[in-house]
């Protein structure tokens, strides 16, 4: 057994008394009132799920295990040279509440290594599919198509104690997340760049792997580090990570339970916004006949756009109520590693006019930037501006955060969703009785 993986079974032990307690002592204490509208506005803001992964706190951000953003890029171990944290550490920190040593996140991304093979039938499937498919079909075709290789299907199938079903669950999560950033890299070099592909380097941690098989040389193996931790995980109510969770909640393998998250992901609602974001500045840069931006120019703009009836996209966030702390941490490594690139000009001068814009315009609760204002400024600079595959990279972090997720799921024995449906006729009559 790996050391990760007997400090999650010692972890898994401390928590599993606070969860029955919960159950045998205060199961009838309630959380909240569900109104109409939020069982018509699809459950927004319902209290009901139960996740120790992440916590998305409005004026904070996005916490990791308790910790915010800042303090997960200062405090995790990086590799050798690197200026972020590797993606191995960050999930020890996933995993297990606790911030790794150096040498508990060599020992992941050893573990890591030995998993990264992609499979040969993957390879095949992928090159047996049609050029124009999208790719986020493919990625999660490829997720799919591995699930023959599951291990908790076969423990499950001998007959096991449910107490143990987190450890095949981990032993499945482990595999998977080797392979993805290798599957992701090989669909786009082989979709976008003619198939000129590139053999991964096992011996290289999971970012600079990825930016390897990619075909980008340093710092954009920082960048991959960057991404991937900031995309991992939004709570658990977020469409990809619920999807995740309710399929794992049947007892569904790893495989087929973030194959569905995936698909969830690749919805226009969900994954799509960095590219809409930057289908938008480059409209932008067009109209105003790519001018040096400055304030004047923005604010005119912008009072423009938003008395057209158009909004800013990329600003608002239906939780947060400051900027969002994942668009600060891309900010600075834009200033520091691409501060004069056209496209980041205006995305850094929209930052200094449209708060306030949108704060006088009064239609925005939260007029403040978001993570995906920034996300695909960077992914364009260093050439990858096929905007389709943007959500394939959104889709190796988001594995990180929905597959511990479902690994702790297990642990703790969470039952199968199923929350209770009410007919129209219903609500109309729970409505005339509350008046």
């Amino acid at each position: 057994m790996s050391a990760l993986k007997e400090r999650l079974a010692q972890k898994i032990e401390e928590h599993r008394p606070r969860t029955k307690k919960l159950l045998k002592e205060h199961a009838d204490v309630k959380l909240g009132d569900v109104t109409i509208g939020q069982a018509l506005g699809g459950g927004r803001g319902v209290k009901m799920l139960v996740t120790d992964i992440s916590y998305l706190d409005p004026m904070e951000g996005i916490r990791f295990r308790g910790y915010t953003i800042p303090e997960v890029l200062e405090k995790l171990p990086k590799s050798e040279g690197a200026e972020y944290p590797c993606v191995e550490s960050f999930w020890w920190l996933l995993i297990t509440g606790d911030i790794p040593t150096q040498e508990d996140s060599i020992a992941v991304r050893d573990e890591f290594s030995t998993k990264k093979i992609i499979p040969q039938y993957v390879i095949e499937l992928l090159l047996k599919m049609p050029r124009d498919t999208h790719p986020m079909t493919m990625f999660s075709c490829a997720v799919l198509a591995m699930q023959r290789e599951s291990k908790f299907v076969r423990h499950y199938e001998r007959g096991m104690d449910k107490l143990d079903y987190w450890k095949p669950t981990y032993d499945d999560a482990i595999q998977i997340i080797a392979k993805l950033p290798s599957i992701a890299a090989y669909i786009y070099r082989m979709k976008y760049k003619n198939d000129t592909l590139i053999a991964p380097d096992y011996s290289l941690d999971i970012g600079a792997n990825f930016a390897h098989m990619m075909g980008q040389k340093p710092p954009y193996d920082d960048l991959a580090r960057l991404y991937f931790i900031l995309h991992s995980d939004h709570e658990s109510g977020n469409a990809s990570a619920h999807a995740t969770h309710l399929v794992s909640s049947t007892l569904a393998d790893p495989y087929y339970s973030l194959s569905a998250g995936l698909n969830a992901l690749a919805g226009p609602l969900h994954g799509l916004a960095t590219q809409e974001v930057l289908r938008w500045l480059i409209d932008v840069i067009e109209k105003l006949d790519g001018v040096e931006p400055t304030e004047e120019i923005m604010k005119k703009f912008v009072w423009e756009t938003l008395n057209s009836g158009q909004v800013i996209p990329g600003f608002g966030h239906a939780v947060l109520r400051k900027t969002d702390p994942r668009y600060y941490a891309q900010r600075e490594f834009c200033l520091k590693h691409l501060p004069d690139d056209k496209i980041f000009k205006y995305v850094s001068m929209l930052y200094n006019v449209v708060p306030d814009i949108l704060a006088e315009h009064g239609k925005a609760k939260n007029p403040w930037p978001n993570v995906d204002a920034q996300s695909g400024v960077i992914q364009w600079h260093y050439g990858i501006k096929d905007f389709d595959f943007y959500t394939v990279m959104f889709g190796v972090g988001r594995a990180l955060g929905v597959l511990s997720n479902i690994i702790w799921d297990r642990a703790l024995l969470y039952p199968l969703e199923r929350p209770k449906s009410l007919t129209t006729d219903m609500l109309e009559d729970i409505a005339k009785k509350a008046k």
